[in-house]
């Protein structure tokens, strides 16, 4: 029997694509950001040069995926020894949902999900990451957050801020809101790292409401204010963006 050559070389060759493209997670659909989209970014460490980002659902539970060019989680930032002045580094999905959804005032700011680290400072009171029997000594280990975002001069021209809560004021705030003056939740949602992915699931009441959202991908860090007044946290410096000028395109399921 003659053996077509060919063929069986283009077999192996399919199958090494297919097994090269799925080794670190499914990348299909979402968005798929080119190398340092940012222009600032020629030099942004490979755990946060964001390949690819993502949201599917399946039930009322969401995925949030993104993928980065080298291990995801890698990097942390130094501690300082006080929480004036200390860095934080993120992992984030900004969203066009209504911040009511997650128990925020309405339209009071850009709501995403975000996975963060920070060494200087606990925000998760309910939760024992490092499962050493002290639940305010874990801020170091990734963990997930939804924030409310808005432009604040304050941090700089053009930059982001998480909302601040003015002294006297009563916001709507979530039930798992970890007492800090900001608008920021701590749900306890776990992160999971997986080489160059890091994925977290959350759970919805209406999942419809977020699959009517566009999204976007970002990878950024955020600095507590020196003086530890308003604003108390800036996004400092933005490491890459999927979509490369953050204009939400991700379309949930696609």
């Amino acid at each position: 029997m003659k053996t077509n050559y060919s063929t069986y070389i283009l077999t192996i060759a399919s199958g090494l694509f297919c097994a090269t493209s799925f080794a670190g997670g499914d990348h299909s659909g979402g968005i798929h950001a080119a190398h340092n989209q940012v222009a600032n970014t020629a030099k942004v460490k490979t755990s946060f040069d964001i390949v690819h980002a993502k949201i599917t659902t399946q039930g009322n539970v969401a995925t949030f995926h993104m993928a980065v060019s080298g291990k995801a989680g890698a990097s942390k930032p130094n501690k300082t020894g006080k929480l004036a002045g200390s860095s934080v580094y993120s992992y984030v999905w900004p969203t066009t949902m209504d911040s009511s959804v997650v128990g925020f005032d309405q339209n009071a700011g850009i709501l995403a999900l975000a996975v963060t680290s920070h060494g200087d400072f606990d925000d998760t009171p309910l939760y024992d990451e490092n499962a050493d029997n002290d639940p305010g000594n874990d801020g170091d280990v990734w963990h997930s957050h939804w924030v409310v975002l808005k432009p604040n001069e304050k941090c700089g021209p053009g930059a982001l801020g998480v909302v601040d809560i003015p002294k006297g004021s009563k916001p709507r705030l979530p039930k798992t809101w970890p007492g800090l003056p900001i608008l920021l939740d701590s749900p306890g949602w776990d992160p999971v790292f997986n080489n160059d992915t890091l994925e977290v699931r959350v759970a919805f009441d209406d999942i419809t409401t977020l699959e009517k959202s566009t999204f976007d991908g970002v990878t950024a860090g955020l600095q507590v204010n020196q003086s530890l007044h308003a604003p108390l946290l800036c996004v400092v410096d933005v490491m890459d963006i999927a979509s490369g000028d953050l204009s939400l395109p991700g379309r949930v399921n696609n």
